[in-house]
């Protein structure tokens, strides 16, 4: 058999990684349903333990860092207190505004927290995967935040007043509003909570997918094809090293939009005029 036909007998042994792979089995009796073709799986699985842990995670931290106060802070005050002063300033303050940002900063700073040691779990050993990579995640704390606009508005504006204000533009002529005022209800209404759930799923899927394929490709390449593929192996797990470095820039500026979309629904809810 021919060199060439060695590397295509051996290719095929490498199965690329794909969305069956964030599919993970629940902890504990395996239950399996299909669903659109793909195996589902009913139990406690591995994103919901680490949402958990997260969660108390993020308290415990927080209330440690808070328990003793003191003009003076210790390290792990500093730390709580600028954590809690960055989101409090650049995200609740300033896009929101001075008047009314205040009662929203509890839900702004639990909110960036939590998504962002979520993301962060996927470069931390042991873990090694991103929470909201599970789409039914995203779209569950998605939800979370639409009710927050729904409510913000409704309870600033009446029910009434907050569809005239989200839905029918301002300074536009009353010939072109059976037009606009559709495009605006599915815009700011129900699209919403689409888009800001589908921007941090898939960044944490693909970047997880990406190092996924050029950590086990690389291997792949270096254990089980010819010697003259190695260097490509070795090429493969450098990107991998860059990618992980790349991948935590990501993961702060995901947590970080999510929180900074979510101020802004805010801040358009309780404005008087769009």
């Amino acid at each position: 058999m021919s060199s060439i036909a060695m590397s295509v007998v051996r290719a095929e042994g490498f199965h690329a990684p794909g969305p069956q792979d964030f599919n993970l089995p629940p902890i504990g009796p395996d239950k399996t349903f299909e669903f659109l073709g793909q195996t589902m799986y009913l139990g406690v699985t591995k994103p919901m333990i680490q949402m958990v842990l997260v969660a108390g995670v993020v308290f415990l931290f927080f209330w440690a860092a808070s328990r003793k106060r003191a003009m003076v802070p210790s390290k792990l005050q500093y730390v709580g207190e600028a954590g809690y002063g960055f989101v409090r300033n650049s995200m609740g303050r300033d896009i929101i505004g001075t008047k009314d940002f205040l009662p929203y900063v509890p839900y702004l700073f639990a909110l960036f927290f939590f998504i962002l040691i979520n993301n962060m779990l996927a470069s931390v050993p042991f873990f090694q995967f991103p929470t909201f990579s599970r789409a039914g995640l995203v779209y569950a704390l998605a939800a979370i935040s639409w009710f927050v606009y729904l409510g913000v508005g409704i309870k600033k504006h009446g029910f009434g007043g907050f569809l005239k204000l989200t839905c029918v533009p301002q300074g536009v002529s009353k010939a072109m509003w059976p037009l606009l005022i559709p495009l605006e209800f599915m815009s700011n209404i129900l699209v919403r909570p689409v888009t800001l759930a589908l921007r941090l799923f898939c960044n944490m899927f693909a970047g997880h997918m990406l190092l996924i394929l050029f950590a086990l490709g690389g291997e792949y390449l270096i254990t089980e094809m010819s010697a003259a593929y190695a260097p490509v192996g070795v090429i493969a797990w450098v990107l991998f090293i860059l990618v992980s470095f790349l991948e935590l820039l990501i993961q702060f500026l995901q947590a970080y939009v999510f929180v900074l979309l979510n101020a802004m629904y805010i801040q358009g809810s309780l404005a008087d005029e769009h």
